[in-house]
């Protein structure tokens, strides 16, 4: 015969199996979520960049972003996911940094530059 103590557990047990059971999509749903990705081409000697956002993969973005600079020695040199990415240029170099939002981008690529001459060329985000 069961006593009450077996009887609480396995009522417990089968409880927890329940909700397990009912939140089994959600749960696969978040984890399961994609991502939106982008990247930053740039052709250094040249200054010609291309840009990708909202690609459905890495690879995508980085595809597309070196398809825009459209220049043999391109080079992709910032990539994101569900983020964004600036391409700051100074006196003599580029300096390319993501972040969660633009001017957190924008931001971080000034700060890296830490010339008075620097601006922003290029940024892009995800949706």
């Amino acid at each position: 015969m069961v006593d009450s103590s077996m009887r609480a557990a396995l009522f417990h047990l089968t409880l927890f199996a329940a909700i397990v059971c009912v939140a089994e999509p959600a749960l696969a749903r978040v984890v399961m979520k994609k991502g939106a990705f982008g990247a930053i081409a740039l052709q250094r000697e040249t200054g010609q960049f291309g840009y990708a956002a909202d690609s459905t993969t890495s690879r995508a973005a980085k595809i597309e972003a070196l398809r825009q600079c459209a220049q043999p020695r391109c080079e992709v040199v910032a990539s994101f996911r569900n983020a964004c990415g600036a391409l700051a240029r100074g006196p003599q170099k580029y300096f390319p940094a993501t972040g969660a939002t633009r001017p957190e981008a924008e931001t971080k690529a000034l700060r890296l530059c830490a010339a008075k001459e620097c601006e922003v060329v290029v940024w892009a985000c995800t949706k």
